[in-house]
This record gives C-alpha cells, structure tokens and sequence, in this order.
C-alpha cells in the first residue's frame, strides 16, 4: 500500500471502530478499488455490511479476510458471529473452533466467541470464554451479562446474581439485567428487589424506553408475583408487554393462515414413510411453557441421552430444500412446499447438520417447542425419530406464555404480546395438534403436564419406553441432570416436581376472565 492507500485504510478502521459503518464501508471499497486485496481491509468491510444488514457481502468479504489472514483470530470470530446470525451453525462451529485455537488476545473477541458458543448450544465452552472476557475486562457491563445468563445456564446461580448486581451497577440503563436479576431465584418478603425495579421504571418511563418499560416492568410482575401481590403483577405484565405489542404488528388472521394451510397442504400425503433410516432423534415439542424443557431434562438423564437444546437445524433446514425465496423461514409458501421435497435429504441433512454436538450419542433430543409447525415434515422426513408433544392445560399454557418473554428477534413468538392474541394462538395450537394425533396415532406420545406431576414415574417409564431405551432410576432424578439449561424454565428444572405450577392461573382472579371465555366458547376448556 502506498501512503494514500495506508491513510484511507486507517480511516476506515476508525470508522469501524466508531461504529460509523456507512463511512467503513464506503472507505473499505476505496481502498480495495486502490490497492486490490487485503485482509485488514476486506474485514472492515465484512464487518460493516454485516451491521449495515447486507449479509451476501458481509459473508464474501469475511470469508475472504480469514482466508488472507489465517492467523487472525479476531477474524474468525466475526465469521463465526456472521454464520451463527445467519444460522449456518456448523460452519460457525468451525469457524469459532477456529479462532480459539488462535488464541485471541481482546475480550470483545473472547465475548463475542462466548456469544456464539451459547448459540450453538456449547455452553461450557462459552461460560470459560465469557469468564476471561470479565477477568480481562471487569468493568464492561454486557461482558458481566453475558456471563452471568452463562452461570445461570450453568446452575450458578448466586454467582449469576453477582454478575447481574455488577452489570447493573456500571451501566443502571442495561435494561435486561433488571429481567435477568428477578429471575435468578425465588424472592421473598423483606428481601426482593422491587423498589430498585420501581425507581428504574420510573427512569425508563423519564427516558421513553420502550425497551426499559418491557425488561423493568417483566422484573417487577415476576417479584411481585414471588411476594403474592398477584393484581400487581398482572398489571406489570400489561405495562410491559404493552410496550412492545404495537411495534410488533401482529394479526391473528396472519398465523391462522399458516396453520390452516399447513394441514391443507399435509391433506395430500397419503403415507409417511419413505424418509431417511435415523433412529437418533427424540422430538420434543408442543406449546413453550408446556413443560418441553422438563421432559428433555427427564429424557436427557438417561446415559444414552445427549441434549441438543432447543435447535433451529430443522426449520433451517426445510427451509434450505423447500427452494422458496421468502424471507422468514416459517411462513406458508415455506411450510406448504411439499411437492418436490426430498424428504431423505431432509432428514439425513437435519441429522448430519447436529454434529459435532450430537456424536457419540445414541439418541439426541431436540426440544425447539415450535417444531410443532414441523411434525408432518419430521414424520415424513424422519419416520423413525420418536415425536413427543407437550399438553398443558389451556390457561395455565396461554398465561405462562403471555408472562413470558421470547426472543425478541423472532416474529414466532409476537403472539404474546396479547394474552387474548396468545389464546386464539392456542387455539389453532390446539386444532394442528389433534390433526396430528389422529394422523399419526401412536407415532406421536402425548405427554399431559398435570398428570406428569401426579405420576412422575408411571409417566416417566412410559416416556423412557416410548424412546427405546431402557429404564434408570437417573431419570427419575431429572433434577440433579448438570447439563445446562437455556431456557425460561433454568431454575424451576433444578429442582423436584411440584405441583405448585398446576393451576397456576387461579391466582389471578379476574385478570384472566377474559381468556377463559375465548377458550371457553371454542370447547379447549
């Protein structure tokens, strides 16, 4: 490079760094223009058209930097984050095994690597990064984040505490440290964190953070509800659900058409067999907060049992063989493009994209709950794979869901932003799953939450039978399973069954009168 060249390059690179990605890019081009390939530079210009949402050029030019750069770890990484967005999970596995074998030196770096490790379901890998990404750095506040939520995965949960406290004390705005905190444990009368949650609603409120109003008040409806302020509670849940539910633009009549075009176009298979030969899989899925995580964990107990988490592998991968162009990858022109699929090829591919995570194992589970859009394509595909659906009564599901908050990144989940919205949710729920059950007869174990609790061991054998695989007293003793947990359910599947989530709706009184009555006139209750 000439010193013009070098200058501009340098530019470019404070332009990253400042996060002026418009500038980057446009300085990166120049400079390729100029002096033809080089890694530095085709990194910033990888790096900027991915925060710019232009991912084609974002892959080209990433790839194209680790390829000059093999021994940039900080290179890789990005990759691996790009791929992981993208959910190409085991390039980014590669990728990311990639740049710690290089060793990087930064903590962005070694967060960003923990970051996708999480994603890909690796968690300890990602707890030892997030860990030296703190200790490097110990007053960045999403280094002590990210650590903590990898502590509380890991069944750490004083310490998650600690991290949580930390966050918050550097950066009081980091709105979902306020969520993440109430949720580390039970609290109590005289020791709970509502007045610190209700002058940070008051911030957020001061500020006009849609954000801050979602993630404080979700913090206070959960402490409130620990300390039996129930009204309270419901009426935090509104505040904050209501802070987001505009921005989202749901309709009914959007999922009420994929749902119904789904059994319309599955009406035209006649049988469900011709797919690939693996055994592997164990499906397990129905509505969130139905009790998926619990029955993985029961499963997953089992020696022979490795737990995948919640996979995004198969939607990905109907996705990849349905030959659509859309955007989403759950919409109607994807679900209902049977003619044509290679349903061999769709299972063998799901099984193969696992790896390396499931290797070793003789069974795996994949507990993604809306994998139940899926079973027709898993039958179909995978017609030895063993599909358990999850059932729970009709309030408790549609109200756990509503206090629940998903991923934000996801337009799957914007149904529960409303509790009215998120019972006709279950209602089209309700109505694909008995299609499925009276397709698919004994292929599908419906397990009932309730009864599960009432006879944890009648129901447990008969779930370790309907897998294939012998009986342990190991399952029995689901919670002392160390694995860790990513989801909602992180602390309730660290201790024994309870009845105390059965018929947890009563509690609300009134609130939920409402959603009764729409499930009441649809017979789901």
């Amino acid at each position: 490079m000439n010193q013009q060249v070098v200058e501009l390059y340098q530019q470019a690179v404070m332009a990253l760094n400042r996060k002026e990605w418009r500038q980057a890019w446009a300085m990166a081009q120049r400079v390729l223009e100029m002096s033809g390939e080089h890694g530095g530079v085709h990194f910033v210009a990888g790096v900027a058209a991915m925060e710019l949402g232009q991912m084609p050029a974002a892959v080209v030019h990433l790839r194209r930097a680790t390829q000059l750069s093999p021994g940039r770890a900080d290179y890789a990484t990005q990759m691996a984050r790009l791929l992981v967005s993208l959910r190409a999970f085991q390039e980014a596995h590669s990728y990311a095994d990639q740049a710690v074998r290089l060793e990087p030196h930064d903590a962005y770096s070694l967060d960003t690597l923990g970051v996708v490790f999480t994603r890909i379901n690796e968690h300890a890998r990602a707890l030892a990064l997030f860990e030296k990404a703190v200790l490097m750095v110990p007053g960045e506040a999403v280094f002590r984040y990210n650590y903590g939520t990898s502590l509380l995965f890991s069944g750490r949960a004083e310490e998650a505490e600690a991290e949580y406290r930390k966050c918050l004390e550097l950066a009081p705005g980091y709105w979902r440290a306020y969520a993440s905190l109430a949720n580390v444990k039970r609290w109590a009368n005289g020791c709970n964190n509502i007045s610190l949650y209700e002058r940070a609603a008051a911030a957020a409120a001061a500020e006009r953070s849609a954000e801050g109003s979602l993630y404080v008040n979700l913090a206070l409806a959960k402490e409130q509800e620990d300390v039996g302020d129930y009204p309270a509670a419901f009426a935090s849940y509104v505040r904050a659900k209501n802070s987001q539910k505009a921005l989202r633009n749901y309709v009914s009549e959007a999922d009420l058409k994929l749902f119904e075009g789904l059994q319309k176009a599955f009406d035209g298979v006649d049988d469900f067999e011709g797919g690939a030969d693996c055994d592997e899989p164990i499906f397990v899925l129905g509505m969130p907060r139905s009790g998926t995580t619990l029955v993985e964990r029961i499963i997953s107990s089992h020696p022979d049992v490795h737990s995948a988490g919640e996979l995004q592998n198969f939607p990905m991968m109907v996705k990849r063989l349905s030959g659509t162009r859309t955007n989403a990858v759950t919409d109607v022109a994807t679900l209902t493009a049977l003619d044509g699929m290679d349903w061999k090829a769709l299972g063998q591919g799901y099984v193969k994209s696992t790896l390396p995570g499931t290797a070793g194992a003789r069974r795996f589970v994949d507990k993604l709950p809306h994998n139940f859009l899926y079973v027709g394509h898993i039958a179909k595909a995978l017609p030895k794979a063993r599909i358990i659906l999850l059932r729970r009564d009709p309030v408790d599901t549609c109200l756990s869901n509503f206090r629940q908050l998903f991923s934000l990144s996801s337009s799957v989940y914007d149904y529960s932003f409303d509790l009215l919205d998120t019972g006709r949710y279950y209602l089209m729920f309700d109505r694909l799953m008995d299609y499925w059950c009276q397709r698919l007869g004994e292929r599908v174990l419906v397990v009932h939450y309730e009864k599960l609790v009432e006879r944890q061991e009648d129901e447990t054998r008969r779930i370790i039978e309907f897998c294939g695989l012998e009986w342990t007293d190991a399952c029995m003793r689901f919670e002392e399973n160390s694995a860790p947990v990513a989801t909602a359910s992180v602390v309730q599947v660290r201790s024994k069954l309870t009845k105390e989530y059965v018929g947890r709706w009563q509690r609300y009184g009134e609130a939920v009168d409402p959603l009764r009555q729409l499930l009441k006139a649809a017979d789901a209750i």
